[in-house]
């Protein structure tokens, strides 16, 4: 299935190259040496090359433009991968490409007008991402007519990250609605026993329980119904803090080198994000996404597939932030949520934000979504810059457990962690979930 197509259509202006002057010189080289030597078989060697220039120089192309389109679907047979193909379309003799997988120069290719070229692209990381480029050049009589290189044509691609199961998430402090999951505490249907109670309008027949009736009706006429705890929805809000995007190659910090960066905090920050919508989602729970940047993207909360797969496009398509400006504007947060702050914490903004939802009311887990750094490849000056920042952010880490909110890193054991964190959070709300 096709996922993403760009096409563009680029006007070719033309110039000679130096494959005609030497045409001609070889032409004017051979008759010399042929007159000079009485050779006719060296002045006819150098016919051909004097008609082909001739020819180049009264016809020359034609070719006003070239079509180009880059297509990209999945990758049937491995799922880091993405398949491309490029297309070109020019009325030229042939077409030379230079190839771009990955935002890196993998080689280029000659191939005629109506030859597709497939290519297989392997993701290094998850979300937007540049997985193939291509610039074009036409070349008519035999390269004796260039044109100049078209505009780069490049296609984005948004990769979704892996789910890693959580075995279940605490219901939040409050729940809502009459629909769901879990047990409420208003009376409804679906839950467990609530009591037995005298028949009031709104109560359904079905409901009427007989034996109570029998055994404890005081008049005649008086029916008993029994009444069962409604079932409800709990409400979890997932935050990724976009600011930047540190790889555990600490030398490629803050140069944007992500083929040699190894996993990014972006990463594992939308592989958390998904595996925790995942898990909201199986629970039958509401669950809302907001990316902390200006113009950042948000999801309302919902339930169901549907919404699961809205949020894994959100997700997929998520990146840093492009001028590193601090947010402004406080997502909006249901009542009595779960909120799970995903950063690197770097920036006091994600941690600022946890606070003032936990003293809010809400129920706070801060997820640290930093990979481990390798300090390989550092100097000594940036060694103790690197040191100096990680101490910042344990102070950081301090005063957030200070506040009640627990510091998870994420990892692939995350799970466990991530749900006894959760439950203390709401224990020490005063009430505790089960799932």
């Amino acid at each position: 299935m096709i996922q993403a197509r760009e096409t563009m259509s680029a006007p070719l202006r033309w110039r000679r190259t130096p494959v005609l002057a030497l045409a001609l010189a070889g032409a004017v080289l051979s008759a010399g040496l042929g007159l000079l030597f009485g050779r006719p078989d060296v002045i006819a060697l150098g016919l051909p090359l004097a008609l082909a220039a001739v020819w180049a120089l009264l016809r020359p192309p034609v070719a006003p433009s070239v079509d180009l389109a880059l297509t990209l679907e999945a990758d049937a047979s491995e799922d880091s991968s993405v398949a491309g193909t490029i297309e070109a379309a020019t009325a030229a003799e042939w077409i030379q490409l230079a190839v771009d997988q990955g935002g890196e120069r993998t080689g280029e290719a000659e191939t005629g007008p109506a030859d597709p070229i497939r290519t297989r692209t392997r993701l290094l990381h998850s979300g937007p991402g540049e997985a193939l480029a291509v610039t074009a050049r036409a070349m008519h009589h035999d390269g004796l007519w260039m044109s100049e290189p078209t505009p780069r044509l490049r296609a984005m691609w948004n990769a979704a990250p892996v789910v890693r199961r959580i075995a279940g998430l605490p219901v939040s402090p409050r729940l809502s609605g009459l629909h769901g999951a879990h047990e409420g505490v208003r009376p409804g249907s679906g839950g467990d026993f609530r009591d037995i109670h005298p028949f009031a309008p709104g109560d359904e027949l079905r409901r009427v329980d007989w034996r109570a009736t029998a055994r404890l009706a005081r008049r005649p006429g008086d029916l008993l119904v029994r009444r069962t705890n409604a079932l409800s929805e709990s409400s979890a809000v997932i935050v990724l803090d976009t600011a930047d995007d540190l790889g555990e190659v600490a030398a490629t910090w803050g140069q944007g080198a992500s083929a040699r960066s190894g996993v990014t905090s972006l990463d594992l920050g939308r592989e958390a994000a998904l595996s925790l919508a995942a898990a909201a989602v199986d629970g039958g729970d509401r669950v809302a996404f907001h990316a902390l940047a200006p113009g950042g993207r948000s999801v309302r909360g919902g339930s169901g597939s549907r919404h699961l797969e809205r949020l894994r496009g959100v997700i997929a398509s998520t990146g840093v932030s492009g001028d590193g400006s601090r947010y402004r504007r406080t997502p909006p947060m249901p009542p009595g949520s779960i909120v799970f702050v995903l950063s690197t914490f770097f920036d006091g903004a994600a941690a600022d934000l946890a606070l003032r939802w936990r003293a809010s009311g809400h129920a706070v887990v801060a997820i640290d979504v930093l990979p481990v750094p390798r300090a390989d490849r550092l100097t000594a000056a940036q060694g103790l810059a690197m040191r100096t920042l990680l101490l910042e952010r344990a102070g950081m880490f301090a005063d957030l457990r200070g506040a009640g909110i627990d510091v998870v890193a994420w990892s692939a054991d995350a799970g466990i962690q991530l749900r006894i964190a959760a439950r203390r959070a709401l224990r020490d709300r005063g009430r505790g979930g089960r799932r």
